[in-house]
């Protein structure tokens, strides 16, 4: 036990050496998207029909920052040890690929977290929230970070320098996130987009997410409860495989 928690502790350790830069700079990004978007569109935009447009906005701008922190945070460790060339003393340890699967996860959900709980003290002030379900807030929080953690672990495993990371990021979860109800209700789209809203796990952590604020959803909490647990299941098992076999870290 004392491995993956020192293995922990130290990742813990290299994203909050940098706060500035990891926590605090991903808080003030999320403040310009709610004074840009709850400035223009407050007041032309209801959603649910009783509820303002501001108010839901921050749940969705909380949960996105925590879940593209959470894949930063394992994917950019992995890639920067490859890249320095200091992975080689983590594979000198005893500590077997669960260790590192929860050092690695395990920080990614702290990074997470803490980043959205300075979304959410910074963006609450901007409208009026309740907390009708905070049971589900948590499960959401921390599976969707938990799950995000492990996909940045499969991508910091795959990607062999900084170019490859971007393009992960880029092309593949920053699509997701920005295409997941963020910044609106799919109800809103046409039926095909609907239809391939649906299709997106990242929307049933922002849609499950947002229920345990407003107590009304796009799709039942426990249906997005079962989409976002399988995905993470699936997810999870990937990246211990890889870190089972060794996925280009053993040459």
């Amino acid at each position: 036990m004392t491995g993956w928690q020192t293995l922990l502790y130290k990742e813990v350790l290299r994203f909050w050496k940098v706060g500035f830069q990891t926590v605090a700079a991903p808080v003030l990004t999320a403040v310009l998207y709610m004074l840009i978007f709850g400035h223009v569109l407050e007041g032309n935009v209801k959603v649910y029909n009783q509820l303002s447009y501001t108010a839901f906005l921050v749940p969705g701008l909380v949960m996105m920052s925590v879940l593209q922190n959470a894949f930063a945070n394992s994917s950019s460790s992995l890639v920067q040890s490859k890249i320095m060339g200091n992975l080689v003393f983590l594979l000198l340890t005893p500590l077997g690929h669960w260790s590192w699967f929860f050092a690695y996860v395990g920080s990614s959900v702290v990074r997470g977290l803490a980043v959205g709980t300075g979304v959410f003290i910074v963006t609450a002030w901007f409208a009026h929230l309740s907390f009708v379900a905070p049971l589900w807030i948590v499960v959401f929080a921390v599976l969707g970070a938990a799950m995000l953690g492990s996909l940045g672990l499969i991508a910091g495993l795959w990607a062999e320098k900084f170019d490859q990371m971007a393009g992960f990021q880029n092309f593949i979860i920053m699509p997701m996130t920005f295409l997941s109800g963020v910044f609106y209700s799919i109800h809103s789209l046409p039926p095909f987009w609907q239809t391939v809203s649906h299709l997106n796990p990242f929307f049933y952590m922002i849609d499950g997410f947002r229920y345990g604020f407003f107590g009304v959803s796009d799709v039942s909490p426990w249906t997005s409860l079962a989409v976002v647990g399988t995905a993470f299941i699936l997810v999870a098992a990937l990246a211990v495989h890889l870190l089972r076999i060794g996925y280009k870290i053993r040459s």
